[in-house]
């Protein structure tokens, strides 16, 4: 297993799993068209917003995104993608109202563990939902990192430097890494559906700590701080984004925490 180097943050703080589905888990691509629709608009984003996607799968009722956010505008990029593509939807099919459930969902991804696999389960997606296998499905990344295709959406670079410095010797190791399975890594642990809101969020963070008021968190010694945030990250359910507005401090800084317990 290549190894991600730990002076480089991109996997520690600004890469995330994003996950966005049809309201009511309805389908939100009734044909081939709607995907390729759907892609531009990345391509568009893209270019605006000049984040890397390390991973995507467009799938018949929700789309999976593996997304470095170099500016810390993930709310800004999903918007703007779902948006125009919920016009273009409600145009073509003559409706109204929301296209999308709620907000996306996403996860920061801190460990290359993580990131690996994740990538593997957004590629195996066509084939869990019994459509085709992964290396025939059009509307994922799995072909740009196979095929080296220089117009594609997918930044295939970094994934591939994790498995060998030489590009033909890179995408043989991903090829055979898909072909594996980590069962560890179960449906459950990347699809994260339990969401809760912030209200249940600061109700489950009270009755653990025991206190009425979040924001004294940030008046302990920081070791007793420390300690608090790292039990808060590990409950399920709970991430670093959302932790940060209920406590009054910032994602990053909430996200060093986690690490530097976790290395301890």
């Amino acid at each position: 297993m290549p190894r991600i180097s730990r002076n480089d943050n991109k996997t520690i703080t600004n890469t995330y799993h994003i996950i966005a589905r049809g309201i009511n888990k309805q389908d939100i691509f009734l044909d081939n068209d709607d995907k390729d629709n759907f892609y531009k608009m990345i391509k568009i984003t893209k270019e605006k917003y000049n984040f890397e996607l390390y991973a995507f799968a467009l799938m018949n009722n929700h789309i999976h995104f593996t997304i470095f956010d170099k500016h810390d505008e993930m709310s800004k990029i999903m918007h703007r993608i779902c948006t125009i593509y919920a016009m273009y939807f409600n145009k073509k099919y003559e409706r109204v109202g929301h296209v999308f459930q709620n907000r996306f969902k996403n996860i920061c991804i801190d460990t290359e563990n993580y990131l690996l696999n994740l990538i593997r389960y957004i590629h195996k997606n066509p084939e869990k939902d019994g459509i085709c296998d992964m290396n025939t499905y059009k509307w994922s990344s799995y072909r740009d990192y196979i095929t080296n295709n220089n117009n594609s959406i997918t930044d295939t670079d970094f994934v591939l430097e994790l498995f060998d410095e030489k590009p033909i010797e890179a995408t043989k190791r991903f090829i055979d890494f898909h072909k594996q399975n980590d069962s560890s890594f179960v449906d459950s642990s990347l699809e994260f559906d339990i969401i809760l809101t912030d209200e249940e969020v600061s109700e489950i963070i009270k009755r653990k700590l025991g206190i009425n008021n979040l924001l004294f968190i940030q008046n302990y010694n920081n070791a007793i701080r420390n300690q608090v945030i790292y039990e808060i990250s590990q409950i399920y359910g709970i991430y670093p984004k959302q932790m940060s507005r209920i406590l009054g401090m910032s994602e990053r800084n909430i996200q060093r925490i986690i690490k530097s317990m976790k290395e301890d």
